[in-house]
This record gives structure tokens, C-alpha cells and sequence, in this order.
């Protein structure tokens, strides 16, 4: 059994699929994935690797930092 990883970067990921009404196919097959990699990191069973990362922040016109939900403390 997977243990789940702190999903932080998941559950930004399906909020910003929500809030811009992109279904995970529509989005996997916008960035060349599998929609089961979408869910993948949607749950928390694997993490986006970096290029993904940056892949998906361009998708959605957001940093790095919003999406794996970075606040830096001035």
C-alpha cells in the first residue's frame, strides 16, 4: 500500500483545474501526460517532478511558489 505524501502541491493543482474548469484529461493532454499522472499527484501518491512542475505553473500563469504553496515571511 502507498502512503500518501503531505499533498500541498496536489491539492493546488485540483484547485486550480477546478477554479479555471479544466478536466484532468483536458490538462494531461495539454501537457503531454497520462490523466492518470494528473491524479496521481492530485492524491498525493507521486509528486510532480521539476519540468512538470513548471510545465503545469505555465499552464495555469502561476510561480513556482503558488503552486507548491510557498508563502516566504517577510
Amino acid at each position: 500500500m502507498k502512503r500518501t505524501i503531505d499533498n500541498i502541491i496536489g491539492r493546488n493543482i485540483r484547485n486550480l483545474r477546478i477554479k479555471n474548469e479544466v478536466k484532468q484529461n483536458t490538462l494531461a493532454c495539454e501537457l503531454n501526460m497520462r490523466r492518470q499522472t494528473i491524479s496521481a499527484y492530485e492524491r498525493g501518491i507521486t509528486l510532480p517532478d521539476i519540468y512538470s512542475l513548471i510545465d503545469i505553473a505555465d499552464y495555469f500563469n502561476v510561480t513556482l511558489d503558488e503552486l507548491a504553496g510557498r508563502n516566504r515571511k517577510e
